[in-house]
């Protein structure tokens, strides 16, 4: 999500808890991704680069990630905005400090994004840019380059790129347009030069499309636009492996049970029609927004965790699903109480540990679920799932 939403969240969490507790892991329990990879899985979260935010050099989130994870992603640092601030000039101080740091603790690492297809996330010089009298060879090799330029610095230390995320419009389904696809002669030849440069210059990396089509009400011209793009990658023979699922997902009210059924029909329509294509899944930005819930922590937990288990059993039920990554692990630094505040203006409780580093019902329900799923479907992905980073 955006970058200064999680930016606020995080110095709102700085300013409230100036000293960080130690972190509050479940306690004798086994970690998440250690249960996850009983069934050919991970579990993993992102993280940022921030000294006193949801980072490794924030001692309490660095003893929950140690804990919990096999998989980091950086939550800003790998995205146009961070790593492109001129169209000479790259800045890999962040995302190198991230990546460092995933390997020297056995974690693999996912990217994202080598491309972002919305207008106000791409840097504002691209948007602006000048493609002179050949435009979709200029665009090309602007594209080109940033994506060898990134993929060819970290090799295999990253195992699984987003390679493009959200190129679909959610209200109409339609692709997105930026002033590079435009230049390049539309989006579809934009996102496979993505992929076809991505797989040339990574080829042992899992590479996925990202988007956010969700199970809720609202988003089936969302999802309909996706398996659009997707069945077009298949047709024109893109290399594109898997489908990151967001997961960004919402409750509404306090019958969780029930829109979680009344959602579950549609949902598996749509999962049945990108697993029948061939195409592997992720969760790849999981938390749950408690939206309609009671006030009460306690009562609100207990929903969001109920909600959370019967999305979480409907994925797992496709062997097919690989990673499961959370959008962050603790509520202190979580992007949702910025960018959408409660009407009662209760603190968001959307993750997996709460503000003070202490295990939720929701870190439960994650474990139960990853517990009770199915096997993966024994397709290796081409980054082995058991291997340390090289």
């Amino acid at each position: 999500m955006g970058e200064e939403i999680t930016r606020r969240a995080s110095l709102a969490g700085a300013l409230a808890l100036p000293f960080a507790p130690l972190a509050k892991v479940a306690s004798g329990a086994p970690g998440l991704d250690a249960i996850a990879r009983r069934g050919g899985r991970r579990f993993g979260s992102a993280l940022s680069a921030r000294a006193r935010g949801a980072s490794a050099d924030n001692p309490a989130y660095a003893a929950l990630l140690r804990a919990e994870c096999g998989l980091l992603v950086a939550e800003n640092e790998m995205k146009w905005q961070h790593l492109r601030p001129a169209p000479g000039a790259f800045d890999f101080a962040a995302f190198d400090r991230i990546v460092a740091w995933g390997v020297e603790q056995r974690m693999a690492v996912r990217g994202h994004n080598l491309l972002w297809q919305r207008r106000k996330w791409m840097p504002a010089w691209l948007e602006k840019y000048d493609f002179g009298a050949r435009p979709a060879r200029t665009a090309g090799d602007i594209l080109v380059d940033h994506i060898a330029t990134v993929t060819q610095r970290y090799g295999k230390r990253i195992v699984s790129y987003d390679v493009v995320n959200e190129a679909v419009t959610p209200e109409t389904g339609a692709l997105e347009e930026t002033a590079l696809s435009q230049a390049l002669g539309g989006t579809e030849a934009t996102l496979d030069l993505a992929f076809r440069t991505a797989h040339e210059h990574a080829p042992h990396a899992e590479l996925v499309y990202n988007d956010y089509m969700s199970w809720e009400p609202g988003n089936a011209a969302h999802r309909a636009g996706v398996l659009r793009l997707l069945e077009g990658f298949r047709r024109r023979g893109v290399p594109v492996h898997a489908l990151g699922v967001q997961s960004h997902i919402i409750t509404a009210g306090t019958d969780t049970s029930g829109s979680a059924r009344a959602y579950e029909r549609e949902w598996r329509h749509f999962l049945d029609a990108v697993t029948g294509m061939g195409y592997r899944l992720l969760i790849t930005e999981f938390d749950v927004r408690d939206n309609g819930l009671p006030v009460d922590p306690v009562a609100r937990d207990r929903g969001v965790a109920d909600y959370a288990r019967r999305y979480l059993d409907v994925m797992l039920d496709y062997p097919q699903l690989r990673d499961v990554v959370a959008w962050g692990l603790c509520d202190r630094f979580s992007w949702i109480g910025p960018f959408e505040p409660r009407p009662d203006r209760a603190d968001r409780r959307p993750c997996p540990y709460d503000a003070d580093y202490r295990a939720k019902p929701l870190r439960a329900a994650i474990a139960q679920a990853l517990t009770a799923a199915k096997a993966t479907d024994g397709t290796t992905p081409p980054a082995t799932l058991n291997s340390a980073p090289i």
